[in-house]
């Protein structure tokens, strides 16, 4: 388990992330921190579309920058941070967690780095954080494994 500090961290990047949020339909900004096996973070916001169904997740939009990167199997933890620009949590003092989609997307990375990531959702006033294994919130995931491509 990560200790306080990075999770912390995390949280705090996941928030700074959020605050670049294009978000005008929904008002509800969503970031995502990813912490790399080397240390370094990457971060992503939530970029909304008029036609809704275009809209980019933050994990998703995180997720595509590191796979930019070749560090697709780079991934350790991640933490994701919601809620309203103003810092007033839409969903009150629950933590924000990754919508199916995004679950999946980050399941991918987790796989190819070979681990059961850790990920930290937060409010967006700070009040709640819950910590999960990546595989706590997507049981009997389907992924590289089950394509042959990862022992």
């Amino acid at each position: 388990m990560t200790d306080t500090t990075t999770r912390n961290a995390l949280i705090a990047a996941a928030r700074d992330a959020a605050s670049r949020a294009y978000a005008p339909y929904s008002g509800f900004h969503v970031g995502a921190a990813l912490l790399l096996k080397n240390g370094d973070v990457v971060t992503g916001a939530n970029v909304e579309n008029a036609s809704y169904g275009l809209t980019l997740c933050a994990e998703t939009a995180a997720v595509a920058k590191i796979a930019n990167e070749g560090w697709i199997g780079e991934l350790a933890e991640v933490a994701i941070v919601g809620g309203r620009p103003d810092g007033e949590a839409l969903t009150g003092s629950d933590p924000v967690h990754p919508c199916g989609r995004c679950r999946q997307i980050l399941n991918e990375a987790a796989e190819r780095s070979q681990t059961d990531i850790l990920v930290h959702c937060a409010s967006g006033d700070d009040s709640a954080v819950a910590t999960y294994k990546l595989s706590e919130l997507l049981p009997a995931a389907f992924g590289p494994k089950d394509l042959g491509l990862i022992d």
